[in-house]
């Protein structure tokens, strides 16, 4: 008998009717009375808050964070389900999954029809969730939605109310989930864990901020003077903007500000082709391109980071948050790296 903890926030799985709209209220005890339970696996349920997932904070995610941590410490469990809105789905994931070191699974899911309604998907997918966080190992923080199986790196919604809701728009799902079983498929490449961090007593600040024509520097410059630690510059094409949008890069970096390059389109790298502005320039002046994670993991990523070098260690040691946000994202390592990164996680 598999034993999974079922850890509830909210969203539309746990939503209701409003008399204006529909709104999560609904406890984990009555989403789980939805879902058909795998008959060989036991179900304990973590109430932890239920809001809809757009109005989720970063000390709301910490929390989750932390809470699937402690359930893990008890090695009797085998493993964990989230369900969690949709909306922010993909950030709480990927957070949990860069700070995920147990061959135990977290499988985050939810629905797009609200709780009690006829054919709705969620009482599916949680069931699928289940099925998944019993049988599978080694995945890291995976989502299973719609009959099918996702690394959390990379993965994001792309349907606002179809079910078929998430996908990585630059590579595979793990695997599929039918007829009582879990068929892997591959198996995602995972950078080494981060600790799990403090909780500050002031958390950073990470602002997005895209590109467009006619797009100038006036909101990168605000947020930085908003006190942003971080920030992502949502960009165009492979990661282009212009010469001024660059030169705001580099006021931002030179005063300590992590700035992560990601690009508003849907699939495909951020790639250094272009100058006069391009991505050439803007890695040039201090930012770290994201690779394939769209704005919203890209935006973890910088958390993470931040929150991963402590405020001492991010003063005294120049480059060390663009390092660490390097090693996240699989970004290759500028040389003597890699051992100044791992002495200052240790230390951090």
């Amino acid at each position: 008998m598999g034993r999974v903890v079922v850890i509830s926030t909210g969203g539309t799985i746990a939503s209701r009717w409003q008399g204006a709209g529909f709104a999560a209220d609904a406890r984990g005890q009555e989403v789980m009375a939805t879902a058909a339970v795998p008959a060989d696996v036991a179900v304990e349920v973590v109430d932890l808050f239920s809001v809809n997932s757009p109005r989720l904070t970063t000390a709301h995610q910490l929390t989750l964070l932390r809470t699937v941590h402690e359930v893990l410490a008890d090695p009797g469990v085998d493993g964990v389900v989230v369900t969690h809105g949709t909306d922010t789905l993909e950030e709480s994931a990927f957070l949990v999954d860069l700070h995920h070191d147990d061959p135990r699974p977290v499988v985050f899911t939810g629905a797009q029809l609200p709780l009690d309604t006829e054919d709705g998907d969620g009482p599916r997918n949680l069931h699928d969730a289940l099925l998944t966080a019993a049988r599978v190992r080694g995945l890291g923080v995976v989502v299973a939605f719609d009959g099918k199986v996702h690394a959390a790196r990379g993965t994001v919604k792309t349907e606002t109310v179809a079910p078929d809701a998430f996908r990585d728009p630059s590579g595979e799902h793990l695997g599929t989930i039918g007829f009582g079983k879990v068929s892997v498929l591959r198996h995602p490449a995972r950078p080494a864990a981060l600790p799990l961090p403090e909780m500050p007593d002031a958390l950073p600040r990470v602002d997005m901020v895209m590109h467009h024509a006619d797009g100038d520097p006036l909101l990168l410059n605000a947020a930085v003077d908003a006190g942003a630690q971080g920030i992502v510059l949502v960009a165009t094409g492979a990661g282009n903007a212009t010469p001024e949008i660059v030169d705001a890069v580099a006021a931002a970096t030179a005063r300590g500000v992590l700035v992560a390059l990601t690009t508003r389109v849907p699939s495909g790298p951020v790639t250094e082709i272009y100058t006069h502005g391009g991505a050439v320039d803007l890695v040039a002046a201090g930012a770290v391109p994201t690779g394939t994670l769209r704005a919203g993991q890209a935006r973890i990523a910088v958390l993470a980071a931040l929150l991963a070098t402590s405020r001492e260690l991010a003063t005294s040691r120049e480059g060390e948050r663009p390092r660490v946000l390097r090693r996240l994202l699989g970004v290759p390592a500028v040389e003597g790296e890699d051992a100044a990164l791992g002495s200052a996680l240790v230390r951090a």
